[in-house]
């Protein structure tokens, strides 16, 4: 550990290493699941099934959008990551400056096409009518906060780069109990209905992107530039938007799949709608570790790809693989057996059927969960080692199979296809990335070596 919290990966046993700094980060996850949950807790108890159906319905598309700024704010970190564990600290700074250049930009753009278009969105979407103004209201608001959720991911994402993932978390605890006060506030208090938990939500963000910024600049001796390091460089923004706009377009083209699905959904029966709207939640909750581990070997991968040390990248996915493999056995127990009480936070217990339905899905995804172990960390460590671009292709066979499921599977199969639809883009997505990181591994081991 080195001064400020930051951490040196390239030195040090892979598997604690990866361990060590996942664990914030799930924790970071969760919190941030917690916060998000607490909305949908609130509006279904306080405001009614369908109000909390208003809000699973937005899902998907907060997915595509919030997911590609999410990704396009981790990818600008990788070539931070690869400067600092090269040591090469001058350099280093100009990626972070011209990195926040990009952020701006891209926030202003993400901000006016989305509340531009929200009504459009969700009428291609197919949203039923019943819960249209209620999705419309919560989804506007959200659009709105999009540049505290890029100030945020971006400042993180370059703090996490530094091998510093505890830091990021304490402020996401802030914002989290700021964000259960705001809800029962705006909604309990102001009676602003769905749309005061999407206010209650992006207050809390903005909070949790503001501190973590000025936290940064006070902090951490080695982000501190000087003025020709602030200079806006056409490299720099060249490198940074090839790594990091691919994995924004990852997160997309996985998004673009579970609109196709959510729309699928949509046009069944409004009792499989609230009931996918529950499950994806607890669905949610329970992949946080596969994040936190993927960020980790992506933040492992890049950091020993600019100290030149190819076969500690290897070990490093090994590692996160196997933690993840574990959690997944345990928690793929608990959503086969028990995954509709879970979503007892989200339903009242005595909606019976859509409860049923829920724990449907719970057990498809409990029995292929193991999947995502492989998947995140094998995918996250290709964007780390600068390869964004060839992991878009996971994403395409993930929306693929999703596609398939939404056209084929859920008009023959109802509910069932529905459920089947995960599990079948997992497979796809492992079956692109698995030789793609080997065929990668040689390449840069042949690289080194000569």
């Amino acid at each position: 550990m080195t001064k400020n919290n930051t951490r040196d990966m390239t030195e040090g046993r892979p598997l604690k290493l990866i361990w060590q700094f996942a664990i914030p980060l799930i924790f970071g996850n969760l919190f941030q699941q917690l916060y998000n949950m607490v909305d949908t807790v609130i509006v279904g108890r306080a405001l009614g099934l369908n109000a909390l159906t208003a809000v699973g319905a937005t899902g998907p598309v907060n997915f595509l959008i919030i997911g590609f700024a999410l990704g396009t704010c981790n990818g600008l970190a990788i070539p931070v990551a690869r400067q600092f564990g090269a040591k090469r600290y001058d350099s280093m700074r100009s990626y972070v400056m011209n990195a926040a250049y990009l952020s701006i930009g891209l926030a202003v753009v993400l901000t006016l096409l989305t509340t531009l278009l929200c009504d459009n969105i969700l009428t291609w979407m197919k949203t039923p009518e019943e819960i249209f103004q209620g999705s419309y209201d919560y989804f506007f608001v959200i659009c709105l906060g999009i540049p505290f959720t890029i100030l945020y991911n971006t400042a993180s994402g370059i703090i996490r780069a530094l091998g510093d993932s505890k830091t990021p978390f304490y402020f996401l605890v802030l914002s989290t109990f700021l964000n259960i006060g705001l809800d029962c506030l705006f909604i309990l208090g102001f009676h602003m209905g769905i749309a005061g938990a999407a206010w209650a939500t992006i207050t809390a963000q903005a909070a949790a992107g503001i501190l973590c910024f000025l936290y940064m600049r006070r902090t951490y001796e080695v982000l501190r530039s000087r003025k020709e390091e602030r200079r806006m460089r056409g490299r720099y923004l060249g490198e940074l938007a090839w790594t990091a706009f691919p994995m924004g377009l990852q997160f997309s083209v996985t998004a673009i799949g579970s609109i196709m699905l959510q729309s699928a959904v949509n046009g069944l029966d409004v009792l499989y709608v609230s009931a996918f709207a529950a499950g994806a939640k607890v669905k949610q909750l329970a992949m946080c570790p596969f994040e936190a581990l993927a960020s980790a070997s992506a933040t492992f991968g890049s950091q020993n790809l600019g100290a030149g040390k190819i076969d500690r990248i290897r070990k490093g996915l090994y590692s996160g693989i196997l933690i993840g493999i574990i959690y997944a056995v345990l928690i793929g127990i608990v959503l086969v057996t028990a995954g509709s009480v879970i979503a007892w936070m989200f339903v009242d217990r005595s909606e019976t059927a859509v409860l049923a339905e829920v724990q449907h899905y719970m057990t498809w995804l409990g029995v292929f969960f193991w999947m995502l172990a492989i998947l995140n960390c094998t995918r996250m460590t290709i964007q780390g080692l600068g390869y964004s671009g060839i992991a878009v292709f996971a994403g395409v066979s993930e929306l693929t199979a999703r596609g398939v499921a939404s056209l084929l599977l859920v008009p023959r199969l109802g509910y069932t296809g529905v459920c089947m639809a995960d599990p079948l883009a997992w497979v796809a997505a492992i079956i692109i990335v698995a030789p793609v990181f080997a065929v990668i591994i040689r390449k840069l081991g042949r690289r080194t070596a000569g």
